[in-house]
Formats: C-alpha cells, structure tokens, sequence
C-alpha cells in the first residue's frame, strides 16, 4: 500500500477462519470519499463496476457516495438494482432476448455492441421505453487505440468483439428507429493513470467527434486507477469538465478496481511442506480457484512480510491443493522457515477475487469478512460449504 503503513500488518489473522478474505470497510471508504469528490468536482457520475468487487454487504456504504452500479448482464443488474439502488448501466458484448426483457425492467441504460443488436431489439426497446420513459440507449464504439499492456485485457486489440470501430459507422443512422441512440460508451484501460484516458479522449474525439455532438452521454468505462496514491485526480477532474462542456454530454465512469484497491487480503494456511529440487508449500489457498488472475493476467501477489525469491534466506514455491499441475501461486521467500499451520496473507486482494472464484476439484470457497481497521470490530459474513459446491451442479 504505496504512501501509507497497510493495517493489516495489525491484524490478528487467527480471528477468521481459513482460507478467508477480509475486507477492512474503512478503506473501501477512503476510496469511495476519493471517487466522489470526483463527481463533486467535475459533475461526472462515478459507477461501482460490480464485475470487478460486488461484496453487496458494503452496498449501503457504496450507495452513500457513489451514483449506482455498472453491470456486465443481467445477474449483475439484479444485485446492482435490488442492493445498491442509484442508476443501472448494463453492457453485455450480446444480449440473449429472455435476459434483454428483465434487463429492460431495471436497467437505466442498456449499452449494445453493435448495431444488428440494437435494430433487431427495437420492438423490444420501444415497448419498455413506453413503460419506462426514463430508459436511455447507448452503443458502445471501439476507437482501435490500444492502451493496455496486456493482450487478454485490451478490448482494443486488433480483431477485438468489443466496441464497434468508426468503419462500421458507414451507412448506420443513429435517428430514424423506434428507439435512438442517446450516448456512447468506450472502453481502453486497465489499472491505468491520467495520461493513457487522454490519449484515449484525442482519439475518441478524432474518430467520433461528429457523433459526439448528437449524444446526451458518454461513459469512459473502467480501468482508472483513481485511488491509487500517485492518481492525478486534478487533472483527471478538468479533462471531464472540458470533455463534458464541449460535448454537452453527461460523463459516466464505471471504476471496479479503484473502489476496492488496496482494501483487502487473503488469509489462507500452510498444509504441508515438501522438496523436489526446491522448497515447495502447499497451502489451502488455489491459484486457480481463488486468485486466478495471478495465472491469467499473470501477476504476482505480495505476501505481507515475504519477499522476493532469495531475497530472505527460505525461499518456497507455494501451491495449491488441486490437481493443476500449474496451480502455483509463485516463489516467495521469507525470514524464518515456513511451518505447518501457518497462516501467509496475501495482500490487495478484494479486487477481481471474490467475482472469480471457482470450486475446481471441489475445493471450498474462502470465508468472507468485514473489518473496521480504526475500531478492530470483524464480522464474518459469508462462510461456503458442500451444498454451495453441489447447488452448481445437476
């Protein structure tokens, strides 16, 4: 945690079960108060990205300081709606008819990736609108400008699904239909600054800037870091307000990770201690079940007190209990020798975690707690078992 001591260094980890993700509310509100004074102060409407931390026990604090919800289908809209209240923005890269009809029972604005979705859907789109006037209806463009470093995570990579390029503009009318197309969504970082959003807004602005001039909103997606210590919050406050006076369009960002960034840890346990060529640990936290993105994105996980491989005297490779020969969280090493029964914490891991949790090979789910870091007061929320396991499959 960059710039400030990380209170879960105080933390008693023998108070929760484990595995057990713990989540300290006094810092998903310090986040929130930040992402808020961004709405104050640039008349931007700041959304929860439900897909990235949709821990719903934390929806009242959420909802104090925040506009709604951003969802990615209908179960998210649902949880969006039915715990957060606020606006709901739903965007799906296609949407099956039988969810599209709940959606528009819900959703505030209901976001296409193309325009066959938005033509054939027009029946559908009309009689809502008709139930609900308040319906607004949005495209979401691609402006073929790719920022992330990351090819599983730039939805601008060539050949991308997501996002319709200016070229497939040609020959569209955006007014003649039932329903119109009132704003734009687009869609180009992940965990990124000020500068890669403005080189992003001058390629938008090069590409669409005609249609821009037609619209009542735009939504800059996710991927900023907001609450990241080193943010321009300042600047990232003025490109909004200038953006939004020359468009005259309301502005929406929909930030998953800058909500829950550095908000949270993984408590997990040492099972057993094993050698083949190198110290190896199995813990009953999986890579592939519990923290997948250090396989996918891949990254790698800081542990609270550990270091790099052979940067304290015991290095281990931890693993976990499945039977994926790659479920390996990464080499770590520490001062004093690992033992059986101890618990490691992994730390920033309220983020892109609990949304993507698995039971491969029936492993349980970690337990889920709420702390308050400034009274020490630990609820324990959520804990899985087998029904949980069996209720996903038939």
């Amino acid at each position: 945690m960059s710039g400030r001591r990380n209170p879960f260094e105080d933390f008693d980890v023998s108070r929760v079960p484990s595995p057990c993700f713990v989540v300290d509310e006094v810092a998903v509100e310090r986040n929130l108060k930040i992402l808020n004074r961004v709405q104050e102060e640039s008349g931007a409407k700041v959304l929860a990205a439900l897909k990235a931390f949709s821990m719903w026990n934390l929806a009242p604090l959420v909802s104090k300081y925040l506009s709604g919800t951003c969802a990615s289908g209908l179960h998210e809209a649902r949880l969006g709606r039915e715990e957060y209240g606020g606006e709901v923005h739903v965007f799906s890269a296609a949407y099956t008819e039988t969810d599209l009809r709940e959606i528009l029972e819900i959703a505030d604005h209901v976001v296409f990736n193309s325009f066959g979705q938005w033509q054939r859907f027009q029946p559908l789109l009309k009689a809502a609108k008709e139930v609900r006037p308040q319906l607004q209806f949005g495209l979401r463009i691609n402006p073929q400008h790719s920022e992330g470093d990351v090819a599983i995570y730039d939805p601008c990579a060539p050949c991308s699904r997501l996002g319709i390029p200016r070229s497939q503009f040609e020959g569209q009318s955006l007014e003649g239909h039932a329903i119109e197309i009132t704003g734009l969504h687009f869609h180009t970082l992940c965990e990124q600054g000020v500068e890669p959003l403005k080189r992003t807004l001058a390629a938008v602005d090069a590409q669409f800037g005609d249609v821009l001039h037609q619209m009542q909103w735009v939504n800059f997606g996710g991927g900023h870091h907001i609450t990241r210590p080193d943010y321009y919050v300042d600047e990232l406050i003025e490109l909004v307000k200038t953006f939004s006076e020359k468009y005259n369009v309301q502005v929406f960002l929909e930030p998953g990770e800058a909500v829950a960034i550095h908000t949270g840890v993984l408590v997990s346990e040492v099972l057993d201690l094993t050698w083949n060529d190198m110290n190896l640990a199995i813990l009953d936290t999986s890579a592939t079940c519990h923290m997948p993105d250090t396989l996918e994105m891949p990254y790698r996980a800081d542990i609270l007190g550990a270091g790099l491989p052979e940067q304290y005297p015991h290095t281990y490779r931890l693993g976990g209990m499945t039977c994926l020969a790659g479920d390996v969280i990464g080499d770590y090493s520490f001062n004093q020798p690992l033992k059986v029964g101890e618990r490691l914490v992994f730390d920033d891991m309220s983020h892109y975690t609990m949304v993507k949790t698995t039971t491969f090979n029936g492993i349980n789910l970690p337990s889920i707690a709420i702390w308050n870091s400034e009274t020490d007061e630990l609820r324990l929320v959520k804990q899985f078992g087998y029904d949980d396991f069996k209720s996903r499959l038939s």
